[in-house]
């Protein structure tokens, strides 16, 4: 009977308005706004994967050996002679297209949803074979787009623009965490003292994190002789740190803003010693010769040229953790609370306290348990949606242009293959060292934006 049950619903999430859950007992409850974004995420991350067996020549060459008929069954599809048309980037580009025109189909859809009992919103949370069908025809229709060379460099431009607003997006997000985080903990301090002490045991360790990178960084990733571009950067950033984190305690900025301070200068510092790693990672490797005029490689350390040496586990594992951290991004990214803070709204001095400060009856939801003789799934939008549902389908149709870019190496898509994923250009170095400036001057302008218009207010 169980069984019959669980069939029965998994058969209404797919084709109807019943949300999604597992069918084993012990799975823990989900709520059903969770479950949803789950289920979004999951084809986000069958697209990917299929992007990332696209860039692959290991797994090209694997099916040309092992499927029976290979050629004949390109000819077939009309994929070309060996299938070249459903591999490299521009296969990539136009699967990602296709990924894109469904996300932002389902922006253009849910804007201004607040009930999930509206039409809009049953159609948001359930029919999921139709919307399956329904991405994989977007994504099959774009390789029949008509004059493809033009389609391709027009959709470089705007990969590579939404690519950079999703940076943005985080980069602004992390910002503005870093001044939540800490001003939470300061009115934390005035119930309990111990944390203060918190604040500075978190803020040393923040500081001894980026104190410790920078000086391996120099230490692995310079020489006496050469490594310009590294010693260069490393400085740099090295001193951007210093220098905000000298603006946050200065006097004037102090008047101002008196919950800035070194918590949220530590959190950016240690940010930027983080994609200055990654950015001289990422940066192609220079040669020089030596005595017996042989190519040796220089600016990196002697132990990562081991690790490259075995490409297809470096590329699994490199990529595998890239992706996560992509999906966790979006996943993060599209709360309410973040919707409302990229527009300027931000909660009212008074509900600015840590929850952890705060009475357990404060709960505001009552929330509708469905027991289905599978997962629980508890009801948590009966009295309006826990975050935006537009906002969450733009974030991931920007997240499908930055992967686009990403698998395709930015502006070096020609040359690029995914067991290289590691190997560095001169694209992924510059996006990534970019990233570390904007994101220390959208850091800096929320501490001098009070000095430069101090008739305005500012919140954060």
């Amino acid at each position: 009977m169980t069984c019959v049950f669980c069939l029965t619903f998994q058969l209404a999430c797919c084709c109807g308005t019943a949300a999604c859950s597992l069918c084993c007992k012990c799975c823990p409850k989900i709520k059903q706004s969770t479950s949803t974004r789950f289920m979004y995420a999951l084809y986000f991350i069958l697209v990917t994967i299929i992007c990332c067996v696209m860039m692959s020549t290991t797994v090209a060459n694997e099916m040309k050996t092992h499927i029976p008929f290979y050629e004949q069954m390109c000819k077939g599809i009309q994929a070309g002679e060996m299938c070249e048309k459903l591999v490299g980037y521009s296969a990539v580009y136009k699967v990602c297209f296709g990924m894109s025109c469904f996300f932002f189909l389902f922006f253009l859809f849910t804007i201004k949803i607040n009930s999930s009992k509206s039409c809009r919103a049953y159609i948001h949370n359930g029919f999921w074979l139709f919307k399956l069908i329904l991405l994989a025809a977007m994504c099959s229709g774009a390789f029949f787009i008509p004059d493809q060379d033009t389609f391709l460099n027009a959709w470089r431009y705007v990969g590579a623009t939404g690519g950079f607003l999703f940076i943005a997006i985080q980069l602004i997000l992390l910002v503005e965490f870093t001044h939540k985080w800490n001003k939470n903990w300061t009115a934390g301090a005035n119930h309990k003292q111990m944390w203060n002490g918190l604040l500075a045991l978190v803020t040393l360790i923040l500081y001894s994190i980026a104190v410790a990178a920078l000086i391996l960084m120099a230490l692995f990733y310079t020489r006496s002789e050469g490594c310009m571009y590294n010693k260069v950067l490393i400085g740099v950033n090295g001193g951007l740190c210093l220098f905000v984190s000298l603006v946050a305690i200065s006097p004037c900025v102090q008047n101002r803003q008196p919950h800035s301070g070194l918590l949220q200068s530590g959190v950016i510092s240690c940010y930027v010693m983080y994609l200055t790693f990654s950015a001289l990672s990422s940066k192609p490797p220079e040669t020089i010769l030596d005595e017996s005029n042989q190519n040796i490689t220089i600016c990196v350390p002697e132990f990562s040229q081991g690790l490259h040496r075995d490409e297809n586990l470096v590329t699994g594992l490199g990529t595998t953790i890239l992706f996560g951290c992509i999906l966790y991004s979006c996943l993060t990214s599209t709360t309410r609370a973040s919707s409302e803070a990229l527009r300027g709204i931000y909660a009212t001095p008074e509900t600015e306290v840590s929850s952890c400060f705060l009475p357990q009856d404060f709960s505001d939801a009552e929330e509708h348990i469905e027991k289905r003789g599978g997962q629980t799934v508890i009801y948590d939008e009966k009295k309006g949606t826990v975050y935006s549902y537009a906002y969450f389908h733009f974030v991931f149709f920007l997240a499908s242009l930055y992967v686009m870019m990403t698998v395709t190496h930015w502006f070096h898509y020609e040359s690029a293959q995914i067991e290289k994923f590691f190997t560095g250009t001169w694209s992924i170095f510059w996006v990534k060292m970019v990233s570390c400036w904007v994101c220390v001057c959208l850091y800096l302008w929320t501490l001098i934006a009070p000095l430069c218009c101090p008739t305005r207010e500012f919140s954060v």
